[in-house]
């Protein structure tokens, strides 16, 4: 007897500005989206006329994560709204999609993380990069040992300045938090996943400043961290938000080879970009395939496909899960701490002591 197949995953969004409209589209591409939340009567007039009448439109997340026909809330809000929304959506006995950063603040991340455990509730942590053909492809040849043991990693970003966001929030950084919050934050979290083979992060530090810093105050235009970890070897992020484009390069060297990846696009969310990856074995350079197109836009299709199949029951890769999301607040945190004294900042676990 052919077993029935499982209902559709169904979904509620908070957040209609220019990336929650994205996610709309990648929702209903692979699961159904119930409703949408919108802070503003102008977001909602825009969220009706492209969403259509089969998609409820909410004033209120506390209405929208009470609805008995939802079963994940995707949280697409200005930072300092994760905390807040996000405990809301898991207390009310909904899985979770939250989008980076966790949260502003240690605390909050690891309060969110707990409403999880508490609830049994799935939170998925919007790290999409990891599921890149370009660097997740990394990872893959790390693990398959094909440069040895992991000595150092590197990713530089050269982009233009941040969008400001709904109400200006990407520029205040009471609600942003700090910029290493906003992108570098992916990279953090790649290269200590790079570099899980050299133990947890140990410290970092970092130097940074700015092209206006007098209106822009804790801001910082230009940033360069450097991780240490407790089994030796490095990684360094660095960006600049005073440039043109969007220019994105990686690099992993080994005991036995390195790897150099790069991404270009006019902007960052094209759907066109240019890229290459490269693998030196010791001896020679090899240009290597990627399966598909890289790029934030492919790659949150990936994530909300992934969130459907894990609610849905039918498996699939492994999420980026609270754990890696609270390591990489702490890491953003730490980065801006030492930006700001001048000195290199211990990295602490979640049991205060240093892993």
């Amino acid at each position: 007897m052919a077993t029935a197949p499982s209902p559709p995953v169904r979904f509620g969004l908070v957040g209609y500005g220019a990336w929650g409209a994205c996610h709309a589209r990648a929702i209903r591409k692979h699961a159904v989206l119930v409703a949408v939340c919108a802070a503003s009567d102008a977001t909602r007039q825009r969220a009706r006329a492209e969403l259509g009448p089969d998609v409820a439109i909410e004033r209120s997340y506390e209405v929208l994560v009470r609805r008995d026909d939802i079963d994940v809330v995707d949280v697409v809000v200005p930072n300092d709204l994760h905390h807040t929304v996000a405990i809301a959506a898991l207390t009310a006995g909904k899985h979770v999609i939250l989008e980076k950063p966790m949260a502003t603040t240690v605390a909050d991340a690891e309060a969110i993380a707990a409403a999880a455990r508490a609830q049994q509730r799935l939170l998925a942590i919007g790290h999409e990069a990891r599921l890149s053909p370009q660097w997740g492809k990394i990872k893959q040849l790390i693990d398959a040992g094909a440069i040895g043991h992991p000595l150092s990693a590197a990713i530089h970003l050269w982009r233009f300045p941040y969008r400001r966001g709904a109400s200006d929030w990407r520029y205040d950084a009471g609600r942003v938090g700090d910029w290493t919050l906003e992108e570098p934050i992916h990279y953090f979290d790649l290269l200590r996943w790079y570099l899980e083979p050299l133990g947890a992060p140990q410290a970092v530090y970092a130097r940074a400043n700015s092209v206006q810093a007098e209106t822009r105050p804790g801001l910082y235009d230009n940033l360069a961290a450097l991780i240490t970890f407790s089994g030796g070897g490095y990684a360094m992020v660095s960006q600049t938000l005073a440039a043109y484009e969007y220019h994105l390069r990686g690099e992993v060297v080994g005991t036995a080879g390195a790897i150099r990846t790069w991404w270009i696009g006019e902007q960052d969310r094209t759907d066109r970009p240019r890229f290459a990856f490269e693998y030196f074995d010791g001896k020679e350079r090899h240009d290597i395939p990627l399966e598909s197109t890289p790029g934030e836009l492919f790659e949150l299709e990936t994530e909300i496909q992934q969130v459907a199949r894990a609610v849905g029951g039918g498996g699939g890769q492994p999420l980026v899960g609270p754990q890696d999301g609270l390591w990489a607040v702490r890491l953003c945190l730490a980065a801006e701490e030492s930006a700001r004294r001048g000195v290199p900042i211990p990295v602490r676990g979640s049991s205060g002591e240093t892993k």
